[in-house]
């Protein structure tokens, strides 16, 4: 359990100017549809018992790593730390402005007014944790995405998935049916040591041929292990070979826990991933800015 009154932050933000460079020519428009920021205890308080102490990341050493690796946008995930009280991340893009946009948490039950606010601040999406609900009956996770699916689709905004891979490879065909744009994370979470195998993966990427599914080209090390990130090249190329109008990019920042891991390596994995610099635009910046509405 965190202690409110003990403000504890985990290890020192790895300074913006010790990072990798970019390998490649960096398209305007390039987003990072994957971050997370974090503020004070005292003004955006914890869950009560977080998983992880309080990320040292913050909006002002974001902004400075944008510079060195030559973003223009990004895209705030609310994270587990804060559950549903969005305050930091509608905070933080009230001050970002237009180069900002959020996915939020939130409860079944929140007023539409509120959404609207939200919406105005640059709101786009709702994160949907499975993690949270994957021991519950399957027709009971399907009723909550349903009923979240249609609260959110007035406002044009998509559902974001932060699911374990074997839920994902069980909710495959339930998926198929929304008519709402939706995003699975990381790749799809698919763990050999889970079980999943690479059939449950192939259909996964059908699915991105419905014309609603993105996928999510962040997280490598949560798929690798310790294995190294060459584990994972594989997936990734499969992900781009099959759906480059469907594939986005994030750095998950500030990797947490592991706030000293180089944002600029993670970023020059898509010149292996995705070598073709017309694809990499689609995934920096073509379908960022179609999914989030940067640019609108």
């Amino acid at each position: 359990m965190t202690d409110q009154s003990e403000p504890l932050v985990s290890t020192p933000m790895r300074a913006a100017d010790t990072l990798q460079r970019p390998s490649f020519a960096m398209p305007e428009g390039a987003c990072d549809t994957h971050i997370h920021v974090f503020g004070p205890l005292d003004r955006y308080p914890s869950v009560p018992h977080p998983h992880y102490t309080l990320p040292d990341g913050k909006l002002d050493q974001f902004r400075a790593l944008m510079g060195v690796l030559g973003l223009d946008h990004f895209v705030i995930v609310q994270p587990s730390f804060y559950d549903t009280d969005n305050r930091c991340l509608l905070d933080v893009l009230e001050r970002a402005g237009d180069i900002g946009r959020g996915i939020v948490m939130i409860e079944p039950d929140l007023p539409a007014s509120e959404l609207e606010r939200y919406h105005a601040l640059g709101v786009r999406g709702v994160r949907l944790d499975l993690f949270k609900r994957a021991s519950l009956p399957r027709d009971q996770i399907e009723a909550y995405v349903r009923a979240m699916a249609a609260k959110v689709a007035p406002l044009g905004w998509h559902l974001q998935f932060y699911v374990p891979g074997w839920l994902v490879r069980d909710l495959i065909g339930f998926l198929a049916t929304l008519e709402i744009d939706f995003v699975v994370d990381h790749m799809g979470y698919m763990l050999a040591e889970d079980g999943l195998t690479e059939a449950d993966f192939a259909r996964l990427l059908d699915l991105t041929q419905t014309g609603r599914a993105y996928l999510k080209l962040s997280g490598p090390y949560r798929i690798a292990r310790q294995r190294g990130y060459a584990a994972v090249e594989g997936l990734a190329k499969m992900i781009v070979a099959a759906a480059p109008d469907r594939a986005i990019w994030g750095s998950d920042w500030p990797h947490i826990p592991d706030s000293t891991r180089d944002t600029g390596e993670l970023l020059n994995l898509l010149n292996v991933w995705a070598p073709d610099a017309a694809v990499r635009h689609k995934i920096l910046v073509d379908n960022p800015a179609r999914l989030f509405g940067f640019g609108s």
